[in-house]
C-alpha cells in the first residue's frame, strides 16, 4: 500500500469517519450485525488486501482457485467441499494452516510471489443445500477489497448469482466477472453470446459494466488458457501498487454507505411508525370520546324509561287518590293500614322490580360498552407490535416494551375487572348515594327497594299522617276535596324528587366510571406519549448527523476515487 504524504491524510480522515461512524450507529440502538460490520470497516484498514473469490456452489470455484495458484491447494468435487473460509497467503511453506480467532475461517499459506501483499480468500459456494456456507460467504463479502465473482458458461447468471451481486453491489464492492468452464462453449458465436449476456446482467445490477472474463479452469491446469492470461493481466493492473491501495481505502468507505444508508432508512421507517402509531393513539382517544357520546345517548333513553314508569305510577296513584278520597268511602278512610295496603297493591303494584330490572338493564349495558371498549383498546394495540420479521433495534424493543405495556393494562382490566365484578360496585355505588336521598328506608336491599320505601313513605304520608285527623265530628264540605288536592301535590312533589334523584345519581355513576376509564387509558398510554417526544427529539438530531457523516463520506470517495 502507498505511504504518501496524501494517502496518510486520506488514512487518518476515513480512520475518523469511520470511528465516528461505528459510535453513531452504536447510540442509535443499530442491530448487533450494524454494529459489528462498522467496528470491521475501521478494522479493514490495517488487514491485507482481500482478493476474494465467490459463486455458486457448482461454478468450480475451488477448481479455479488451484488453477490460478497453479498447484492443489484446494480440495475439488462434485459436492459442495469448502465448508469454511480459506484465506490464502504468501508463504514458504506451503499448505501451513495458521490459527484464526474465527473458527470458521482457516488461513493457509502458500508461495504466492505474484499475490504478494494480496490475501487470496475461497469462500463456500452460495446456492447451496448447506444454509450455513451461504451465511458465511454473506457475511465475509463486507471484508472483501476486490470480488473475483465466478460463475459457470453451462449456467451463466442465474437469479440467485443476481441477488448475491445485488449484495455485492449494496456493499459497494468492485467486481471482476469470470465466466468458468469456457470450454464448453464450443464456437466464438457462443462464447460472445455468454460474454454478452453476463456483462448485461452485471451492468443491470452494478449499474456499469465490469470486466468479464472466459476462462476454463480445466485447460488451465491441462496445460495452459488464453482466458487465465487475460485475467492474470487484469489483476496484474488492478493490484498496483496505487490501484490497491485505492481499493483498500474504498471499500470501508462502501461498507460505511450501505451502513449509512441502512440507518437512514431505519430512521425513516422509525419516523412513519411513530406517526402510524400516534395516528392510532389519536383514533383510540376520537373512539373514547365516540364511546362516552354513545353510552350517554344510550343513557338517556334508559333514564327515559324509568321515568315512564314512575309517570305510569304517578297515573295510577292520581286515580287512586280520587277514588279513594271521597265522601263515599268513608269507611274506607278512617281504616288508614287497609287504604296504606291498597295504595301499595293498586299504585305501587310492581314499580319497585320493575325500576330494578331497568336499572340492572342499564348497568350491564354500561359494563358490556366498557368491556368492549378495552377489548378494541387491545386488538389495536396487538395489531402495532413489531412483527418477527422486523430487524430488532432498540428503538423496536422499547416501543414494543411501550405498547405492551398499554396493551397489558388493558388486557389486565379485561381479566381482572368481570362484569359481575363491575355491575357490583356500580349498582352498589348508586345504591349508596339512593340512600342520601331516601334514608334509612333503603336498608341495602336494591334500588328498587328503595323506591318501593319512598313511594311507601309518601302513601303513609297522606294516608296516615294527613288524614289521621279525619273523624266524623271535624269532616266539613271542603276539607276532603283539600285534602285530595293536597295529596296529589305532595304526590307529584316526591315523584319529582325521585326522578331528579336518580337521574342525577345514575349520571354521576356513569361519569365517575367514565372518567375512571380515562384515567387507566391517559395512565397506560403517558409512557408511550413521552417515549415518542424523546424518539422525535433524537431522530432529529440523528437525522442532522447522519447528514453531517453523508457528507463527509462523499467527500471522501470522491478524493480516494482520484488517487493516482
Amino acid at each position: 500500500m502507498l505511504v504518501s504524504g496524501s494517502v496518510q491524510t486520506l488514512l487518518a480522515r476515513e480512520r475518523q469517519l469511520l470511528g465516528d461512524l461505528q459510535a453513531f450507529v452504536e447510540s442509535q440502538g443499530a442491530p448487533e450485525d450494524v454494529v459489528a460490520h462498522a467496528r470491521q470497516a475501521l478494522r479493514a484498514l490495517d488487514e491485507t488486501f482481500l482478493l476474494v473469490v465467490v459463486g455458486e456452489f457448482n461454478a468450480g470455484k475451488s477448481s479455479f482457485v488451484n488453477a490460478l495458484l497453479g498447484a492443489a491447494v484446494l480440495p475439488e468435487g462434485v459436492t459442495p467441499t469448502t465448508d469454511r473460509i480459506y484465506v490464502l497467503v504468501h508463504g514458504d511453506t506451503p499448505g501451513e494452516v495458521e490459527p484464526t480467532a474465527d473458527p470458521f475461517v482457516s488461513r493457509l499459506t502458500h508461495p504466492l510471489p505474484s499475490l504478494e501483499g494480496v490475501a487470496l480468500v475461497d469462500t463456500p459456494g452460495t446456492n447451496a443445500i448447506i444454509r450455513q456456507h451461504q451465511t458465511l460467504t454473506e457475511g465475509f463479502l463486507p471484508r472483501a477489497d476486490l470480488l473475483l465473482f465466478l460463475t459457470s458458461a453451462d449456467r451463466p447468471f442465474t437469479e440467485s448469482e443476481r441477488q448475491f451481486l445485488s449484495l455485492a453491489a449494496r456493499w459497494g464492492r468492485q467486481v471482476i466477472m469470470v465466466v468458468n468452464k469456457a470450454d464448453l462453449l464450443e464456437t466464438p458465436e457462443q462464447k460472445a453470446q455468454v460474454r454478452e449476456f453476463v456483462e448485461t446482467g452485471a451492468r443491470g445490477v452494478l449499474g456499469l459494466t465490469p470486466p468479464v472474463l472466459l476462462v476454463s479452469a480445466r485447460a488451465e491446469q491441462r496445460g495452459g488458457d488464453v482466458g487465465f492470461h487475460a485475467l492474470r493481466e487484469v489483476l496484474r493492473a488492478r493490484l498496483s501498487d496505487t490501484e490497491r491501495t485505492r481499493l483498500k481505502l474504498q471499500s470501508p468507505l462502501g461498507t460505511a454507505a450501505a451502513l449509512l444508508s441502512g440507518e437512514e432508512a431505519r430512521a425513516d421507517a422509525a419516523r412513519r411508525t411513530l406517526s402510524e402509531d400516534l395516528a392510532v393513539l389519536r383514533d383510540l382517544e376520537t373512539q373514547q370520546v365516540t364511546h362516552r357520546e354513545g353510552m350517554l345517548g344510550e343513557l338517556d333513553g334508559q333514564l327515559n324509561r324509568v321515568s315512564r314508569l314512575l309517570s305510569e305510577f304517578e297515573v295510577r296513584a292520581d286515580r287512586f287518590i280520587d277514588e279513594r278520597l271521597r265522601f263515599s268511602n268513608l269507611r274506607g278512610l278512617l281504616n288508614s293500614r287497609e287504604l296504606e295496603e291498597d295504595f301499595r297493591r293498586e299504585a305501587v303494584a310492581e314499580l319497585p322490580e320493575a325500576i330494578d330490572r331497568q336499572f340492572g338493564t342499564m348497568i350491564d349495558r354500561f359494563v358490556e360498552a366498557n368491556l368492549h371498549f378495552w377489548e378494541d383498546v387491545q386488538a389495536f394495540l396487538i395489531r402495532r407490535q413489531p412483527s418477527a420479521e422486523v430487524a430488532r433495534t432498540r428503538f423496536s424493543y422499547d416501543r414494543g416494551a411501550l405498547l405492551e405495556g398499554i396493551a397489558g393494562s388493558a388486557r389486565d382490566h379485561l381479566e381482572t375487572t368481570t362484569e359481575q365484578q363491575l355491575a357490583r360496585e356500580l349498582s352498589r355505588d348508586a345504591e349508596d348515594a339512593m340512600k342520601g336521598v331516601i334514608g334509612g328506608l333503603a336498608g341495602g336491599v336494591g334500588i328498587g327497594a328503595g323506591v318501593g320505601a319512598l313511594i311507601g313513605a309518601t302513601a303513609l304520608d297522606f294516608t296516615g299522617g294527613i288524614l289521621a285527623g279525619l273523624t266524623l265530628g271535624s269532616l266539613g264540605l271542603f276539607v276532603l276535596p283539600n285534602k285530595r288536592l293536597q295529596a296529589h301535590r305532595q304526590l307529584r312533589a316526591r315523584v319529582a324528587e325521585l326522578r331528579e334523584a336518580l337521574e342525577r345519581i345514575v349520571r354521576r355513576e356513569y361519569e365517575r366510571e367514565q372518567e375512571r376509564a380515562d384515567t387507566r387509558l391517559r395512565d397506560a398510554v403517558s409512557p408511550y406519549t413521552r417515549f415518542t417526544a424523546q424518539e422525535q427529539t433524537r431522530l432529529q438530531a440523528a437525522q442532522t448527523r447522519s447528514a453531517e457523516l453523508r457528507a463527509e463520506l462523499e467527500t471522501l470517495q470522491t478524493e480516494v476515487k482520484a488517487l493516482g
